[in-house]
C-alpha cells in the first residue's frame, strides 16, 4: 500500500511539472491595434491607415469572426506563431486609449505585446517606421493610448502620409481620402505594414525594426 501511494504521488508530481512547463512555454497573446475613425465616411481617409492595415491582416489570415466588445471591433486569431488579437477601437481617434486600456486589462496584454498602427505626418508617403516606445509626437490617438495605459512603452508602427500642401490645414488633410494617384503606392505600403506586423509578432520588435525602418516605397 505504501509503495502504491508513493507511485501515485510521484506520477502526480511529474504530471504537475509537465503541465507547468507547458503553460510556461505558451506564448503570451499579442494585439495589433489599428487607429482610425469608425463609419463609412472615414473609411478611405489618411487618418484611417491603422484600420486599413488591420483589415488587410484579417483578410490575409482569412479571419471573419469580428465582434464588438470593449468599445472596439475585435478578431481573435490562432496562428502557429501564437495567438493574436486584431483591434479597431470604435471610440473615434482622439479617445482610442479608452478601448485599448479595456482590452489590455481584459486579456492581460502587456504593453510590450501591443503594436499600435497609425498614420504619421512626419514620414513621407512610402515610409514605415517601427518604434519600441516614445512620445505621441502630436498624434492625438497615440496620446490617448499613452494617457489611458499610463505608459509610453508600447510598440508602434508608424506609416507615412507626408505633410499637407501649403494652405491646407492638418485636420482637413488627415480626414481626406488618398488621391487616386497615391493608391498604387499605398497598396504596397499596406502590404509591407502587414508584413512588418507579422515579423513583429513572430520575431520581435528588434527584427522588425531592422527589416523595415529603412524601407522607402516608391511608385513605379
Amino acid at each position: 500500500m505504501a509503495r502504491c501511494k508513493l507511485r501515485i504521488f510521484l506520477c502526480w508530481n511529474l504530471l504537475c511539472r509537465e503541465v507547468k512547463a507547458a503553460s510556461g512555454s505558451r506564448k503570451a497573446m499579442k494585439a495589433v491595434v489599428g487607429l482610425g475613425n469608425p463609419g463609412d465616411r472615414y473609411a478611405g481617409n489618411r487618418h484611417n491607415l491603422g484600420f486599413m492595415v488591420v483589415d488587410r491582416l484579417a483578410a490575409n489570415w482569412k479571419a471573419r469572426d469580428w465582434h464588438s466588445s470593449h468599445q472596439a471591433l475585435m478578431c481573435r486569431i490562432s496562428l502557429p506563431e501564437g495567438e493574436i488579437l486584431l483591434v479597431k477601437p470604435q471610440t473615434y481617434m482622439n479617445n482610442s486609449g479608452t478601448a485599448v486600456k479595456k482590452i489590455a486589462d481584459s486579456f492581460g496584454i502587456k504593453p510590450a505585446d501591443l503594436l499600435v498602427v497609425y498614420d504619421d505626418l512626419d514620414l513621407e508617403v512610402g515610409q514605415l517606421r517601427l518604434r519600441r516606445k516614445g512620445s505621441a509626437a502630436g498624434h492625438k490617438g497615440v496620446a490617448s493610448v499613452i494617457s489611458c495605459l499610463g505608459t509610453d512603452e508600447f510598440h508602434r508602427l508608424r506609416i507615412g502620409i507626408g505633410r499637407p500642401p501649403a494652405g491646407v490645414e492638418v485636420v482637413d488633410y488627415v480626414l481626406e481620402d488618398f488621391p487616386d494617384d497615391q493608391w498604387e503606392i499605398m497598396e504596397k505600403v499596406i502590404a509591407s505594414a502587414c508584413h512588418a506586423a507579422f515579423i513583429w509578432m513572430k520575431d520581435g520588435i528588434d527584427e522588425a525594426m531592422t527589416r523595415f525602418n529603412g524601407l522607402r516605397l516608391q511608385r513605379i
